[in-house]
Parts: structure tokens; sequence; C-alpha cells
């Protein structure tokens, strides 16, 4: 067996472990919801972190726009809109009636403020971008928006529907990491660091009477078997993203439970920091993903449970292109261009691994891997806040492992401050030209040409496509199979009578 083989199960035991539970739920009106990562605050246009969105989008703050879990834009704060023919002027019809938590009402002036905090130059959005491409945001009357872009956006009411849009009231906006307030059918209660988040439902929300959940508890269980033993004591009910991959089976063996089977938009990467001296260097980069076996990396680290990526691209999304044959396994291949490059015998390099599965159990794996072919990865495993800060933030790494898991994110390879320090006139040239594309059909070729682009040059090692299998107990109802975004949306949540 192969050394990597050997470093692939860390939680195998649970799977022997007994399933026992309630056969059949009253009809409840709470739910607890098992997470892995606590997030490091709960405003999401102000952090990065995915574990913000899984609380707060949909439940506590809502965006003019909203993704339903068939991945469609439909109508939220804004109940309809118009757009120009030339697709740069937008037209937003907003919702009365609406009341933020704190009992303010909701308006144009919401709108206008957040999106204009969201382009300002303190900005810490990291759709920041997509802000900046507003030209103006004006409000004609209390209930009216007009937003002018200055170049095409053909994703704009998409992005209106991301985490990163939700609207905000000006007057609790600066709290709203620790105590927020936005306009969903759930208000925030509290926050037990390191344990738990509390919403309940608003009684002031528009349509609280469709609304069926009167308390919803985010805990936070960063242990893969500590989760599992909670689902058996029914501590928590469900367990969205899912647990360890090698206790699915017994899951689906318990007519106590249930497991979904779907996908996330989570592109898992080696991520690289091209700032690294060797890491500048293509050939590098090209034997790094030459020393990595894909498939063995999925079946290894996730049971079976994921897809083969070459490309930063969602394997599920109609423009994508398979390009895994680009950097296929072959470490012989990955030897040479290391003795090409100068490093013919050996390099040495960080591989810091936050904490989920994925990434903990990926990185020995591969760390493995890339050992067969000379390169030591010096593994150092960080909590979430830590790789914010030193990864993301200060970009104090050469290696990493993390899944992104905004939808359509392609576009960070051509941000010159993005945490890769990767700058590529050549690949800005062509997300521009994706961003500007007149139909649909040039934009499609456009994002086939930036996957391309990508995948030749090795910007990073793409690995697999996340899956999501979501365990709830039995009589659970409207817990999503499919992630298109990274939300726990707990409004169509409710308990079988």
């Amino acid at each position: 067996m192969k050394r990597w083989m050997m470093a692939a199960f860390a939680v195998a035991a649970l799977s022997a472990m007994p399933l026992w539970g309630n056969a059949a739920q009253a009809a409840r009106d709470d739910v607890t919801v098992g997470m892995r990562l606590e997030p490091p605050g709960l405003d999401p246009t102000t952090g990065a972190a995915a574990a913000i969105s899984q609380i707060t989008l949909y439940n506590v703050y809502e965006g003019l726009t909203k993704i339903n879990n068939d991945g469609k834009v439909e109508p939220l704060l804004a109940k309809s809109w118009e757009v120009s023919d030339d697709n740069l002027t937008w037209t937003f019809h907003l919702v009365k009636g609406v009341k933020f938590h704190d009992g303010s009402d909701f308006d144009a002036s919401d709108v206008k403020f957040t999106f204009e905090r969201n382009q300002g130059k303190n900005s810490q959005n990291k759709r920041k971008e997509r802000f900046d491409n507003m030209a103006s945001i004006e409000t004609p009357d209390p209930y009216t928006v007009v937003i002018r872009l200055k170049r095409n956006a053909p994703d704009f009411l998409f992005g209106l529907g991301e985490s990163t849009a939700v609207i905000v009231d000006p007057a609790s906006a600066a709290s709203n990491a620790t105590r927020p307030v936005g306009t969903g059918p759930f208000k925030f209660v509290k926050w037990i660091k390191g344990d738990s988040v509390t919403l309940e439902k608003f009684p002031g929300y528009r349509n609280a009477d469709k609304i069926r959940l009167n308390k919803v508890v985010f805990r936070f269980i960063n242990d893969a078997a500590a989760q599992v033993a909670a689902l058996k004591a029914g501590d928590i009910d469900v367990l969205p993203i899912g647990p360890a991959p090698e206790t699915l089976a017994d899951f689906e063996a318990d007519p106590n439970f249930v497991v979904l089977k779907g996908t996330t938009n989570g592109e898992t990467i080696l991520a690289m920091n091209h700032a690294n001296k060797a890491l500048a260097d293509e050939r590098v980069r090209k034997a790094i993903q030459h020393a990595i076996d894909r498939q063995a990396l999925i079946d290894g680290a996730m049971y079976g449970y994921g897809v083969p990526i070459g490309s930063h691209f969602a394997p599920h999304h109609p423009a994508y292109i398979d390009l895994t044959g680009v950097t296929p396994y072959d470490p012989d291949k990955a030897r040479a261009l290391l003795k090409e490059a100068g490093y013919g015998n050996g390099l040495k390099l960080s591989l810091k691994l936050p904490p989920p599965l994925y990434a903990r159990r990926g990185g020995e794996i591969i760390a493995a891997m890339l050992a067969d072919v000379g390169i030591e990865a010096k593994i150092e495993n960080v909590e979430w806040a830590q790789w914010i800060d030193k990864v993301y933030k200060k970009r104090q790494y050469d290696l990493t492992i993390v899944s992104h898991v905004e939808p359509m994110d392609i576009g960070i390879y051509a941000k010159d401050d993005y945490y890769f320090n990767y700058k590529d006139p050549a690949f800005k040239a062509i997300m521009e030209k994706a961003d500007s594309a007149p139909t649909p059909e040039a934009r499609t070729a456009a994002l086939q040409e930036a996957q391309r682009y990508l995948a030749e040059h090795a910007v990073n090692g793409f690995l697999f496509q996340l899956a999501k299998t979501p365990v709830m107990r039995k009589g659970l109802k409207g817990i999503a199979k499919d992630s298109h975004l990274f939300a726990n949306d707990m409004s169509v949540v409710y308990w079988e009578e």
C-alpha cells in the first residue's frame, strides 16, 4: 500500500458504533444545527468566512434577491425589477412594510447606504469589485432604487442574492459582527463563544405566518467523532454539510435518520503563494499537480465523495469543461519538471491546514504524495481564525488546502491583492471579456477560455469539488440537498406533523 494511503482515516472507528434515537419526532418548532466551524463574526459584508453566511444568510439578513434551492434567482427585498436594453441600468421596486429587527423601517435609503458602504475606501467586503462596478445608486422614491453599472455584469442578479450583498441598517451596521440586525425571518438572540448561536423567529417579519420554526440553534462541534455522537444522542438534529464520510453508510442503514447526497460550489484546491520564488515557477506548480492522484485523494480523504477538477470551476455549471487531463497524475513527469526548474535535489515548503476534514486528511495524503517526488511539505495545523489572519490576510504561507465555496468565483484570479499573490494581465483580459460578453454563448466561451488558462498554467493545485451529504433526524424537512450558496435557509425548514 502506498504511504499516502496509510494517512487516510482518522475516525474509522465510528463506523462500528451503534446508532439509536427516537423513531418518530413529535411536531416541533425548534431545531439544532451542527456546524464544524465557528464564524469569526456575524456580518457577511465585512467577513470572508463561509461560516458567517451559513448562519445568517436568509435567516438574519436578506438581499434584494434570493437564490433558491434550485440555484435560480427569485425576488426577496425587491419584489420586481427592470433592466435597460444595454443591461447597464437596473431599476428595483422594493417590498413595502419591511422591518429591521430593531424596529426601524426598511426603504431605499438602506440599499443605497449598504452598497455605498460596500464600495467605500474602507470596505472589507470580499466582493467589493461588484459594488465598485456601480457608477451610481439613486433613490427616486422610498421604494425604488436605480443602479447604473459601469460595465455589463451577467451575474448581477445572482450576486445580489449572495451574503456579501445583504442589506443592513445604518444604525446597527457597525455592530453587526457581534449583534447582527437584519430584515430576515429570525432575529439574533445570543452567541455563546465556542458553543452556539441562537436565533428566534422575528414576530415582525412580513411573512411570519409562513415560518414554521420558532427557534434555531447553531452548535459548533469541531470534532468528527463528537458530531456523530451528538446526532445519535439527539443533541443536534442535522449536519447540513455531513459528518465524516465513512459514517454515512451507518446513518443510511438507520431508520431514524435521512442522508442526502448532493454537491456544492466548493472547489477544493491546493492554493499556492506565488510570492514564493519556487512557486512562481510554472514548472514547479505543474510538478506539484502531476504529483497528486486526485481520485486516490478523494478515495482516501473523502471516502469517494467528490468529483475531480482540473481548474477552478464547478462541474455542475453549464460552462464547465473537464481539464483534469491537462496535468494528470504522473510522478515521473513531476520529478523531471522539478529537476528542470533547479530543484532536483528536493524542495521544502510549508503546508498550512485549516480544520475541515477535507483539509486535514487531504493534507496528510498530499504531503506524502509530494514527498514521493522530492517535495517536503511541512504540515502546520491551524485554527480557522489563524488561517484567516495568517494565510488569507497576511499571506504567510507556501501551500494551503481550502474549498472556495462562493458560486462562480473564478474571477478571484483577476484580483492582484488576493491571497494567491497571482498577477496576470492575460487572465484579467479573459475575465473582462467574460464579464462584458454580449451573449450567453460568448460568455460561456470566455469562461471556458479562463478555465483552460488556469489549468494550462497550473496556477493552483486543482483537486476536487466538495460533496454535500446532509444527515438529519427523520421527520425534518426542507434541508437542501445541494448548496448553490453556503447558506442554511431555515425559513423553509419544518418538522413533519
